[in-house]
């Protein structure tokens, strides 16, 4: 009897073991609040791959032109602010990704975003450890208006070293003048997020160039990779190959992947260039991989 005993004993452990390995899987903690007794939006959510960690870590900005948008993908799956095509590609490399939503336009005006992604990434970096991340190894990543804010947040004030160590803009809006002037007036979205008037007023336009990240780049910057569409009409390649072009001046290191043939839709871009998120992947692993970067902690 305690033979047989024994003998279904290892039969229910191994049991268990076996459904445990087909239950493992990513761990998702949602809505954490980055900024004590907060507005409801300023949360986050934490995707932290299976396994031990720690992970190395990128936070995820959603677009929406300042004000719509939402840290679980999207408000309306497929929209132009849908950042659902990132959650899978990190996960299954092995990154842990914290998905963040912020105060958006025109309820709370310019830089109530900024400060909010600041303070975002600083709970990260504080706190992304107990949830088997790694604060050395942390990335921002941004679409769009979400990628404005995400090259606004990486670039440190002067005399202050990067808050990451490394900054992917999709699409990203980088200077908000020359948008502004393409446009021939100031756009809807930049008009909630200032309360400007759309005429291009010189003190307007002095605000949006103290807002834009093309007159934030200095040395200090961490490494870029821009991935941008050459048929986006909503922002144009231009808007990335400048940025590339000044960073590179300055001696920061700045990629640019082009996708061939695709749009501003995140949700479109794998059917111009299957690659692209590959071509991410590999470049945050290189980034990380870089000897010059503070050693794992």
């Amino acid at each position: 009897m305690i033979k047989t005993s024994g003998f279904l004993f290892k039969i229910a452990a191994l049991a268990v073991a076996s459904l445990s390995s087909v239950l493992a899987g990513p761990r998702l903690a949602r809505d954490l609040p980055y900024v004590p007794d907060g507005d409801p939006a300023q949360r986050l959510d934490i995707c932290t791959p299976d396994g031990a960690g720690p992970f190395p870590v990128v936070i995820l900005v959603h677009g929406g032109g300042w004000g719509s948008g939402d840290k679980s993908g999207a408000e309306r799956p497929n929209s132009g602010a849908d950042i659902t095509p990132w959650f899978q590609p990190l996960t299954d490399a092995g990154i842990a990704w914290v998905s963040i939503n912020y105060r958006l336009a025109p309820a709370h005006r310019w830089p109530a975003q900024l400060e909010d992604t600041r303070a975002a990434v600083a709970w990260v970096r504080a706190h992304i450890a107990e949830h088997g991340g790694d604060p050395a190894r942390l990335a921002l990543m941004g679409h769009s208006a979400g990628g404005h804010l995400a090259l606004m947040a990486a670039m440190p004030d002067p005399g202050e070293a990067a808050p990451v160590s490394a900054v992917v803009g999709c699409a990203a809006v980088s200077d908000l003048v020359s948008d502004s002037r393409r446009r021939g007036e100031i756009s809807k979205s930049l008009q909630n997020l200032f309360g400007f008037a759309p005429d291009l007023a010189p003190v307007s336009l002095e605000a949006l160039a103290a807002a834009s990240p093309l007159g934030r780049i200095s040395a200090a910057c961490p490494p870029v990779l821009f991935l941008h569409g050459d048929a986006d009409k909503t922002v144009p390649l231009d808007q990335s190959l400048v940025f590339q072009e000044k960073a590179r001046a300055a001696g920061v290191r700045c990629d640019l992947h082009v996708l061939p043939a695709a749009p501003h839709r995140l949700t479109d871009w794998a059917k111009h260039d299957p690659e692209w998120s590959r071509v991410l992947i590999d470049w945050l692993r290189a980034r990380w991989a870089d000897p010059a970067l503070p050693p794992k902690s």
